[in-house]
């Protein structure tokens, strides 16, 4: 009996193991397979060698997340270009733009893809559109948990949205008008929903007015709340990931991680990206 007992009470603690998850948003910053000179590429951007490209591949895997919300990704050829595809799915917006978002999913996880947030595209004709938002539904450990995905209009990263004269405020306060319908929907469906990504927002506070509107459709939990940003020498945050529903209970405590590069030469932030990912750990409860 006591020989049987060991692997009894080893399977009976996997499941409580198995329910811990590693989730992360980064942006690769112009991660492309086009072609130079393609016109939906500017000429300014860095073309990847494959020493850069190698490089990127080294931190994905010492990344090792389960779920990678992408940003600046041209879709599943750009993803598996950084991710390995025998081990990853890969999902992403249903737009011809370059910088799409979207997601590196760990195979073995149950996922399944939902109509994009179309909405945050306020320019969906122009050649640099603002970009859709990505979503999924994902099944762990027969819990189900949304996630957005966001790449918001830069140009606003602190300034007020009601008072600023900048246009680019006046189209973050409209995307984040969306975002916070979403987050609506999926407050009266009772869902646990994480809306992560870049949000191009300092949300230094819980006063910053995007996340007063986001969090005026739902209670959140801002996971990088009063932490700094020690990507390329130290930064305040604007990739962030917020949960909500039961997925606020979810977050481990002091599991908030920034991989930063070891690469300090300026140059690298064009090899690699001027984003660091950003994660956190999730206990599905």
């Amino acid at each position: 009996m006591r020989i049987a007992a060991l692997p009894l009470a080893l399977l009976l603690a996997l499941p409580a193991a198995a329910r811990e998850i590693k989730l992360s948003t980064w942006n690769i910053a112009w991660l492309t397979t086009r072609q130079a000179g393609h016109p939906a590429v500017p000429r300014t951007v860095h073309r990847r060698t494959d020493a850069d490209l190698a490089l990127l591949r080294r931190y994905a895997a010492r990344l090792d997340a389960d779920i990678v919300a992408l940003q600046e990704v041209d879709g599943r050829l750009a993803a598996a270009r950084v991710f390995d595809a025998t081990a990853y799915d890969f999902h992403f917006t249903s737009e011809t733009d370059v910088q799409r978002p979207g997601f590196a999913i760990r195979r073995g996880i149950h996922w399944r893809a939902n109509p994009d947030l179309l909405e945050l595209d306020l320019v969906p004709d122009a050649r640099f559109s603002l970009r859709r938002g990505a979503d999924i539904t994902v099944e762990i450990e027969e819990r189900t948990v949304r996630l957005l995905n966001v790449h918001l209009r830069a140009g606003c990263t602190w300034d007020s949205l009601t008072d600023s004269e900048r246009a680019q405020c006046a189209d973050l306060a409209r995307q984040a008008h969306h975002i916070a319908r979403w987050i609506a929907a999926r407050r009266a469906a009772a869902d646990a929903f994480i809306v992560l990504g870049d949000f191009n927002r300092r949300m230094d506070g819980d006063d910053d007015d995007v996340f007063q509107v986001l969090s005026g459709a739902a209670p959140l939990t801002r996971a990088t709340a009063g932490f700094s940003n020690p990507c390329w020498g130290g930064a305040v945050f604007i990739d962030h990931i917020l949960l909500g529903g039961a997925a606020r209970d979810w977050l481990v405590p002091r599991s908030l991680r920034v991989m930063v590069y070891r690469e300090t030469d300026r140059s690298f932030r064009d090899r690699l990206s001027d984003h660091c990912p950003v994660s956190v750990t999730l206990d599905v409860k």
